[in-house]
Order: structure tokens, then sequence, then C-alpha cells
């Protein structure tokens, strides 16, 4: 069984940092990708970053100098660093991981940005 963990949701005010932190079950490097993705209240989910086995990354334009993906191979995390936030970024984030043609998912943590 793959079980997906985050960490470190909260409530800031506009323009504070959260780190957000997704632990795995197993060797993070036995998925082909992992990623967080966001969803608002009546809103579709979206893709905010993912990072690939080899270590590529990807960003949302959205959220590119403001946010960054990364790994920690010690702690076999997948961390997103969140900086300047702001009111839109309110949303349940979510840890993805795909291995071959599977998808996971862990149950998410909340981010509210106060204005």
């Amino acid at each position: 069984q793959v079980h997906l963990v985050e960490s470190g949701g909260g409530l800031v005010q506009v323009g504070g940092s959260l780190r957000l932190s997704c632990a795995a079950s197993g060797s993070i490097l036995s998925f082909d990708a992992m990623g967080w993705y966001r969803q608002a209240p009546g809103k579709q989910r979206e893709l905010v970053a993912r990072i690939s086995r080899g270590g590529s990354t990807n960003h949302a334009d959205s959220v590119k100098g403001r946010f960054t993906i990364s790994r920690n191979i010690a702690k076999n995390t997948v961390d997103l660093q969140m900086n300047s936030l702001k009111p839109e970024d309110t949303g349940v984030y979510s840890c993805n991981a795909v291995r071959y043609t599977t998808s996971y998912w862990g149950q998410g943590t909340q981010v509210t940005v106060s204005s």
C-alpha cells in the first residue's frame, strides 16, 4: 500500500511563507514523478508543481518565482516552499505520486492566506 501524508499547512497572512512536506511510504524514488496540487472551494484541482524521478521540476505559471518544489532524499519527502503568499493561494494542497499508470494521493492539508 502506498501512503502519502502531507504536513505544514495552516493560516498565514498575505506575504507570508509556509513549507509543506509530503512523506511517502517506500522510497520517493520509486515513483516516476511526484507533485503538489491544490483545490479551492468550487474550483477544479490544479497542478502547482511537480518533480520527476530524475529531479527535473515544473511549476505553474501562477506560482513561478514564489513556490519551489524540492525533495529531501534523506528524509524521503517532497517539499513545497511557498513564499509571498497571496489570498488566491488558499486551498487544500494535496501530494500526488505516479508510478506507471497509477496515481496516488494524500488526504491534503489546508492552506489559508488571509488579507
